[in-house]
């Protein structure tokens, strides 16, 4: 058998074994880096290279905004590291992936290198040289001291990644960031600043124990104001935010729309939670022009948040509510938008429904690679760099207080 069938051949034990299996990902890198070294020896491979060959990363891939080819070397790394500590220390092919670089190497294992050195140790023994069993004990102690260090240095890797990870790679493969993703958030990505996170907090008045409305300042001048409550919904959906900015390696900042200031919104990327009638600094900055939230002005539902549809079109609502108030949520309606910054170097995404239910369902349109999918499909944008200002209305479906599906209802682009 050629050197390299046997090289391909420790590569496939490898996928096999029980360390690898369920890593599809990292099964894939390890097949790739293989066939490029044995294909192109001496040859470097990039980060750009990978993530675009390897895990379908687009052609505008920057390793500066996304880091994760290193993450996934990095993990390949340890656990090619537990492999040799645990089911391949007789293995006669080693496998490494040194830091620094994305070549693998290949080399005899311990196994067989202490039988080539046995052999040749043989040989002097039979000619009559007693004094090199020594060295021969020697040489395998080495080896069996290399295996446990190899296997100390695995369970270190291992312990430090489940205390950071709280088991979570333990079991869990990770997946490449989705393209879509990349598309559309790519805007707050590039900022000078992390992006700000404004949800609503809207002024009540009352006690938690005993019941709280909103606030009416015709009736409760005097009465003493509650800013620091929001919806479950903005509280779910802050946390949508952190997960896919944290896969995108962008912080955000998160703060209520009571302590927001109008240089906030001329210095930073904005992303508001929340409808205009409890996110009230969205009434300060340029909001949405297609679907208004207005207050029902009469008849039963008067009081009411609806969206109204400024410029309707064939087939399309007029004004839509939520379910009412005397009746189980059942659907909402929710705006997804984005708008020009009061500085026009910033951008302000809005992610608001009529009720908390909808605008949850708003963020995790916007943070779930189906539906943003289906979005980017609708505004004709297939690459980052094409995404334009947009307004979109989306109907959402609730059961038992969850958001459990919305659909697009109306899309308004800006024109090119």
């Amino acid at each position: 058998m050629t050197e390299r069938a046997q090289n391909l051949g420790q590569i496939e034990r490898l996928v096999s074994s029980q360390t690898l299996h369920g890593s599809e990902s990292l099964c894939k890198l390890l097949r790739y880096l293989a066939k490029h070294v044995l294909d192109h020896p001496g040859v470097s491979l990039k980060e750009y290279q990978i993530a675009t060959e390897v895990f379908g990363r687009q052609p505008d891939f920057d390793p500066q905004l996304d880091s994760m080819v290193r993450v996934q070397a990095g993990r390949l790394r340890t656990k090619l590291a537990e492999y040799y500590a645990s089911e391949g220390p007789a293995d006669h092919i080693w496998v490494e992936l040194p830091k620094g670089t994305y070549v693998l190497s290949f080399h005899p294992g311990a196994t067989a290198a202490v039988r080539n050195h046995g052999g040749a140790l043989g040989e002097a023994r039979h000619e009559g040289a007693p004094l090199l069993q020594t060295p021969r004990k020697w040489m395998i102690s080495v080896v069996v001291l290399s295996v446990l260090l190899a296997a100390a240095v695995a369970g270190l890797a291992a312990l430090l990644v489940g205390r950071k990870n709280a088991d979570a790679e333990a079991s869990t493969e990770i997946q490449p960031v989705p393209a879509a993703f990349h598309i559309f958030w790519k805007g707050f990505l590039t900022g000078p600043e992390e992006p700000w996170v404004i949800f609503s907090n809207a002024a009540f008045t009352g006690r938690p124990d005993r019941g709280m409305r909103y606030y009416d300042p015709a009736t409760d001048s005097k009465t003493q104001i509650l800013d620091h409550y929001t919806g479950v919904g903005e509280v779910l959906a802050v946390h949508e935010l952190d997960t896919v900015f944290a896969s995108l390696h962008q912080r955000i900042r998160v703060k209520r729309g009571s302590l927001f200031s109008l240089d906030d919104a001329k210095n930073n990327d904005l992303i508001f939670i929340g409808s205009p009638s409890e996110n009230l600094t969205l009434l300060d900055i340029p909001g949405t022009q297609e679907f208004v939230f207005k207050q029902v002005p009469a008849g039963p539902r008067a009081g009411n948040m609806e969206i109204v549809n400024i410029h309707e079109q064939s087939g399309e609502p007029k004004e839509v509510l939520a379910s009412p108030a005397n009746q189980p949520l059942v659907e909402d309606y929710a705006v997804i938008a984005l708008v020009k910054g009061l500085n026009p170097s910033r951008s302000v995404l809005i992610l608001a429904g009529t009720t908390t239910m909808g605008t949850q369902a708003a963020v995790e349109y916007v943070c779930r690679e189906n539906s943003l999918e289906q979005l980017l499909q609708r505004l004709a944008v297939t690459r980052s760099g094409e995404l334009r200002y947009f307004e979109a209305l989306i109907h959402v479906k609730v059961a038992r207080g969850v958001p459990v599906g919305s659909e697009l209802v109306a899309v308004r682009r800006e024109p090119s």
